[in-house]
């Protein structure tokens, strides 16, 4: 048996945690929202992209190893990615951690940690894209694109489609696979959404970081819905904000220059808390767990979360449009050279 196996277990806590997650809001933590849906996370096994100590990643996997059945982890850096899974089982003695190298700024790359994954005994009941690129100067990623649109929003939907027989493998007369999008409140701050004539041609010229960021942020709930309405239950999607959180990518030189200019941090590197609404890394990783556990959202597919609650009303209009989402799959398609089929 798991360690952390709540002894009121017995009790079948299903009605108990929908009452309490009603309660869950813009302080709640990681580890609260997990004690709650404990009942939920048993037995799963759940892959996170983007795992290094000190971001929502590493949080999300740290809590729910103390349930899960297997938690995956993923990063491009190697070291990093077993310093991250030594602290975990350090914590939680007798978690089952699995390391999954995986650079998402490259296609050959991601296929072949898909392939790795694919090769497991296991299913996979919850995929969590929740891996971003370092904000900064324009750059081509080894197949042509621009970096922070290949790496949060092309790479992780091929991702998804190559694990998607993993996730199906899932799907019971009871239980419906998640994948998830970790997007951003920012996204409506570019009020056209992505720019879909220049995701396979980058043009150095219209390139600004954080409103490309922002692009990518938007696409990411663009595909969320488009994959839920594709999926016709048998894969549930959704994306969601973590909310404004002081993480590893903050830190960053090439992001530093940005984030000064916009207020967000101050000259010496630390966080602008004047008229910002910071969360701490278990508030921002919270929102994450509600989306990948909470039963409530069984029949809200597509749907989009802030502060640990369902928000789709907060979504611009450019990010919910169901044209510009179906292009944008068809698009995301022409670029891989293949379709995403189920």
């Amino acid at each position: 048996m798991k360690k952390y196996k709540l002894p009121w277990r017995s009790l079948k806590l299903s009605l108990f945690s929908s009452i309490l997650t009603m309660s869950f809001t813009s302080t709640t933590t990681a580890q609260e929202v997990a004690t709650v849906l404990a009942d939920q996370i048993e037995g799963k096994n759940v892959l996170i992209t983007g795992t290094s100590i000190n971001g929502i990643g590493f949080e999300t996997a740290r809590v729910l190893a103390k349930y899960a059945n297997l938690v995956i982890i993923t990063g491009y850096n190697s070291e990093r990615l077993t310093l991250s899974k030594e602290a975990i089982e350090k914590e939680v003695p007798g978690a089952n951690i699995r390391s999954l190298v995986l650079d998402l700024s490259s296609r050959v790359a991601v296929r072949k940690a898909a392939t790795e994954v694919n090769a497991y005994p296991e299913p996979i009941h919850v995929l969590i894209n929740n891996a971003a690129a370092a904000v900064g100067k324009f750059k081509l990623t080894v197949d042509g694109l621009e970096n922070q649109i290949a790496t949060d929003h092309i790479n992780p939907f091929l991702f998804t489609k190559l694990l998607t027989p993993k996730l199906l493998a899932a799907l019971t007369s009871t239980y419906t696979p998640r994948v998830l999008f970790v997007s951003s409140g920012g996204h409506a701050l570019v009020p056209g959404g992505v720019n879909l004539t220049t995701l396979a041609h980058p043009d150095p010229e219209k390139y600004a970081p954080y409103p490309t960021y922002w692009e990518a942020k938007s696409a990411n709930i663009l595909t969320a819905i488009e994959l839920s309405k594709r999926a016709e239950g048998k894969i549930n999607a959704y994306s969601l904000n973590p909310g404004l959180i002081f993480t590893n990518g903050f830190q960053k030189e090439d992001s530093k220059v940005e984030l000064i200019a916009m207020g967000l941090i101050l000259p010496d590197g630390s966080p602008n808390k004047e008229g910002w609404p910071w969360k701490t890394i278990p508030q921002g990783a919270a929102t994450t767990v509600v989306t990948a556990f909470d039963p409530k959202l069984d029949d809200k597919s597509g749907s989009y979360l802030d502060d640990c609650v369902e928000a789709n009303d907060q979504i611009a209009p450019s990010s919910s449009d169901p044209e510009t989402a179906a292009k944008l799959w068809e698009i995301t398609e022409e670029i891989l050279g293949e379709a995403f089929v189920f």
